[in-house]
């Protein structure tokens, strides 16, 4: 009967459960498809691994390069006079941010010690922080304001 059952309605046939032979072969063929597919995916994860680990070829016009080094002299460059000005600026203003952080992290700490009713830990955190904002602020003034006159000083040497 079932023989026939299947014969007759495939369709329904495959919705039944297969018998213990055929599940076995379906999960040795799943198990060996698998295997496959990782041991694909390891192989090409190795060869990634190896391109980025493998150091860089070098082609024959730097093998010639290479072969004399006190044919090219190599000079180290510098920064321009504009990248001078520039750099001072950004030194300048990370002096002022520095010290306007330590400014509220010492007012805040002075708050809370004044809330907690510590007044004079609240006035020696505010003034701490004074102090300390006061000095990034000095810093990262002298430093870009000689950064700064470096660079003008190179760009008037320049011009003539």
């Amino acid at each position: 009967m079932v023989g026939q059952l299947l014969f007759v309605l495939p369709a329904e046939a495959r919705l039944l459960r297969p018998t213990g032979v055929e599940y076995m072969i379906e999960s040795t063929a799943k198990v060996e498809r698998s295997a496959i597919v990782y041991s694909k995916l390891r192989f090409v994860a190795f060869l990634l691994f190896a391109l980025a680990v493998a150091p860089p070829s070098r082609a024959a016009s730097d093998w010639s390069s290479t072969a004399n080094p006190k044919s090219g002299h190599s000079q180290k460059k510098g920064r321009s006079p504009g990248g001078d000005v520039a750099s001072g600026t950004g030194d300048i203003g990370k002096g002022a941010a520095k010290g306007a952080g330590n400014l509220a992290v010492g007012a805040g700490k002075g708050a809370v010690d004044l809330v907690t009713l510590h007044p004079i830990d609240a006035a020696a955190s505010v003034g701490k922080g004074g102090v300390v904002a006061g000095k990034d602020v000095t810093v990262g003034t002298v430093k870009g304001t000689g950064k700064i006159a470096k660079g003008v000083g190179r760009g008037i040497k320049h011009i003539f």
